[in-house]
């Protein structure tokens, strides 16, 4: 058996959502705990015995992400490209894994998109990831495809499950931590995000809304809402992934980048990618030594729900 990653260090999530202390010590005493087991280049997640995720920062991956997407009862709800190929599933976007953070201009950078490694801006871990309770931290470089590092990135990510959902509470701090000032610049390409299975495409079934009641990826794509829900038919029963976007988050309500073909994202900054209008500007500029800080939930479930009840839960 591979041994149980040691607990220790966390960056702490704030408010009332389950990656407070309090919250962590009320779910672990409530039931089957969160436990972490260390692989190489993984840190695979758990709930009691059943698998929930695992964080991959294998060297082989330019940026770090959560895979798979797993429901309470079992169904696997992630695309398995490029991790694990399944015969006939569409094999576009190979950075599309998982769980991720990423954008596609910092300082004219693309930290989003994948070219092979001599024209790839990467995350690299500054070391192993750490676990305190129900969380997993890590801290990861951003560098350039020429080498020079243009600051970090901190990840947070804090799980718990109830009843027929799981939720993943992420704190992505962006920091100019190199003496320069970082510009996340305007684009549609970049955010917190997600890829699911092709059950999630909207030719295929798919079912796409927000919290705004808008249906569709021709409606939602590029609105504010305050969430995001997916859901299709998996093996005879509705199943989905909801992104809740924090109202402490930069422009609040965030626009989506929530594609037909089951890729979503939480993107504060494509303003005048998702308007069309020339003039509009959704940059942003991390001056040199601050920190931008975002916060998201992700609702993994199984059945239908009550969204707007779980998003109000987790905003206040």
């Amino acid at each position: 058996m591979r041994p149980t990653l040691l607990l220790f260090a966390l960056l702490a999530g704030c408010g009332s959502a389950p990656s407070s202390p309090e919250a962590s010590e009320s779910a672990e005493s409530s039931g089957p705990s969160i436990r972490f087991e260390q692989a190489p280049g993984r840190v695979d997640v758990f709930y009691g015995d059943a698998p929930l995720t695992a964080f991959h920062y294998e060297e082989k991956w330019d940026k770090p992400f959560l895979y798979p997407i797993v429901t309470p009862s079992g169904k696997t709800l992630s695309r398995g490209y490029p991790v694990a190929d399944r015969p006939g599933e569409h094999t576009d976007h190979i950075w599309h894994r998982g769980i991720w953070f990423g954008h596609g201009e910092i300082n004219g950078e693309d930290f989003w998109r994948e070219k092979g490694r001599d024209q790839t801006a990467v995350l690299v871990p500054a070391g192993e990831p750490t676990v305190q309770g129900n969380a997993l931290s890590a801290t990861l470089l951003m560098r350039t495809p020429q080498g020079k590092q243009l600051g970090s990135i901190s990840e947070t990510f804090a799980f718990g499950q109830e009843q027929d959902l799981r939720t993943i509470d992420a704190r992505i701090e962006v920091l100019a931590d190199q003496g320069e000032a970082l510009t996340l610049g305007d684009t549609e390409d970049g955010g917190f995000a997600f890829r699911l299975s092709d059950a999630f495409r909207e030719d295929m079934g798919g079912i796409l809304r927000n919290a705004e009641g808008l249906h569709g990826a021709d409606n939602i794509w590029g609105k504010p809402a305050r969430w995001v829900d997916y859901s299709a038919m998996i093996d005879g029963g509705l199943a989905g992934v909801a992104l809740f976007d924090h109202p402490r988050n930069l422009r609040h309500p965030t626009r989506w980048h929530a594609r037909n073909y089951s890729l979503n994202a939480a993107n504060p900054f494509g303003l005048g990618d998702f308007t069309g209008d020339e003039s509009a500007d959704g940059s942003y500029t991390i001056p040199a030594g601050g920190t931008l800080t975002l916060q998201y939930r992700v609702v993994i479930y199984d059945g239908s729900p009550d969204l707007e009840a779980l998003y109000q839960g987790f905003a206040h």
